[in-house]
């Protein structure tokens, strides 16, 4: 009997490859339990992986000793890549994090270039390279996700030129000014050129790689296809959404209802509720908001009786001293503004430095009247489209970076450039005035997005173009 692993070759028809596995441990009286990550790819990827008797091949997350994971998860087959502490430091925190990261997000912060974080990198990449090549079937598709891993196409191909291989950006994909400063850079572009498709969250991320495979790796071609010694590479935009249809299923709960009701209630029953969820991230641009709503209450556009603002900071890389500024940085930012206009028993920011559960987050996705989504780079930003699908009523109002990929499309945003305090500052103001019908309209729009291009229809717009390609 073949196993959801195996074709009947002995390999998987269908492989995914990314820096992490679909499942997280969780200790449970004293035993490691695994459950299945949160987020729109996994949730579109494993049905999809299930119905092919697929194999997910990533690193389980524990940097040492930990306990393996299961070698299967809710129909699919997983295999772990191990990585230790020190390829930890040097690959992920380094190499993927602090060179490729802010090099990706327009330089916001100087990347670093260590050639020993290199090493790492490529031995890593080879390491998901030699996973991938014992996981998959004859001529399998394989389809390999974001910058940690922009080698393993190439390094696939060498080792497996029967697969049909796919690979997807999922942050920015920078202009030719910033990328040329990238020692790697022609190494890097052959990795992603050994793919038969590669896709990118806008069409400006796929313009850029295409001028600069031509310029640094010397391909011909354009229009969507490059031609790599005879081989046809195709280039093309798919940008992600959100499951909507849970979303949209959770908003209508009533218990996730009342819990809105209760949320505004213990904030104060504001008049108006501002909200930001971001990771905690350079990239996010927290802070500039924060200054922004302080300014506001200053010159009284927002009154802390009947504004509040909620900013939910989800950790992340904690490990790393830059983050650890980082929060320090805003958690001041934000107890000054607290503190020139708070009174006894009322706050006008609340700041949680954490996760939360997806019906709490969706709860506040109802309560919010407002949504601030102002990041100074960010491929997608899948909160934005989050909150869109959770305005079951049409109402709400959201607040968008022109610097996100989602911009492009979700028109009926109010847009902002973000590293313009004044404009950002009107943006702020123009959300909590606008007339009702003038929110619905706008609500309206961009629901038909998110609804007609969900998380769902961009895993088989992708699987689909690969196929053909």
């Amino acid at each position: 009997m073949t196993t959801p692993s195996e074709s009947p070759s002995g390999g998987a028809n269908l492989v995914v490859v990314a820096n992490r596995l679909p499942v997280r441990g969780v200790d449970q009286d004293g035993e490691r339990v695994w459950t299945t990550s949160p987020g729109g790819v996994v949730s579109a990827l494993v049905p999809v992986l299930r119905d092919a008797h697929g194999l997910w091949i990533g690193w389980a997350g524990d940097a040492g000793d930990g306990q393996a994971p299961p070698r299967e998860h809710e129909g699919i087959a997983l295999r772990d890549v191990a990585i230790t502490e020190d390829e930890y430091d040097a690959f992920y925190l380094g190499f993927s994090n602090a060179t490729l990261w802010p090099l990706y997000h327009d330089a916001i912060r100087p990347a670093t270039y260590d050639r020993s974080w290199w090493h790492a990198y490529r031995s890593v990449n080879e390491r998901f390279a030699d996973a991938a090549a014992a996981g998959a079937a004859p001529g399998a598709t394989v389809w390999v996700q974001d910058y940690q891993l922009q080698l393993v196409p190439k390094l696939l191909r060498e080792r497996r030129p029967d697969l049909r291989i796919g690979f997807f950006l999922h942050i920015p994909f920078p202009p030719r000014e910033l990328f040329l400063q990238l020692p790697w850079r022609r190494e890097i572009l052959e990795g992603l050129l050994g793919a038969d498709l590669v896709g990118f969250q806008v069409a400006g991320g796929a313009t850029n790689f295409t001028r600069l495979a031509r310029q640094v790796a010397g391909v011909t071609g354009g229009g969507g296809t490059i031609d790599v010694d005879g081989r046809e590479v195709h280039v093309g935009t798919f940008p992600i959404s959100v499951d909507n249809t849970t979303f949209a299923a959770r908003a209508r709960d009533p218990d996730i209802q009342a819990r809105a009701r209760t949320l505004r209630t213990e904030l104060g029953d504001p008049e108006q509720l501002l909200l930001g969820v971001d990771r905690l991230d350079y990239t996010k641009g927290i802070d500039r908001r924060i200054r922004a709503v302080g300014e506001l209450f200053d010159e009284g556009a927002l009154d802390p009786t009947r504004h509040v603002v909620v900013q939910i900071a989800v950790p992340s890389r904690e490990e790393d001293a830059h983050y650890q500024r980082e929060r320090e940085q805003l958690e001041r930012l934000i107890g000054e503004v607290n503190g020139e206009h708070a009174t006894v028993g009322r706050s006008p920011i609340h700041y949680l430095y954490q996760s939360l559960p997806a019906d709490e987050l969706t709860a506040l996705y109802l309560a919010a009247d407002v949504m601030l989504v102002t990041p100074l780079r960010d491929g997608m930003n899948l909160v934005a489209k989050e909150y869109v699908a959770s305005r079951v009523d049409a109402s709400g109002a959201l607040v968008l970076s022109e610097f996100a990929g989602a911009a492009q499309e979700l028109r009926g945003a109010i847009l902002v450039n973000p590293h313009d305090l004044d404009g950002l500052k009107d943006a702020i103001r123009h959300a909590v005035t606008l007339p009702p019908e003038e929110a619905k309209a706008r609500m309206q729009r961009m629901r038909r997005v998110v609804r007609r291009s969900d998380v769902h229809e961009w895993a088989r717009a992708f699987l689909a173009a690969l196929r053909a390609a």
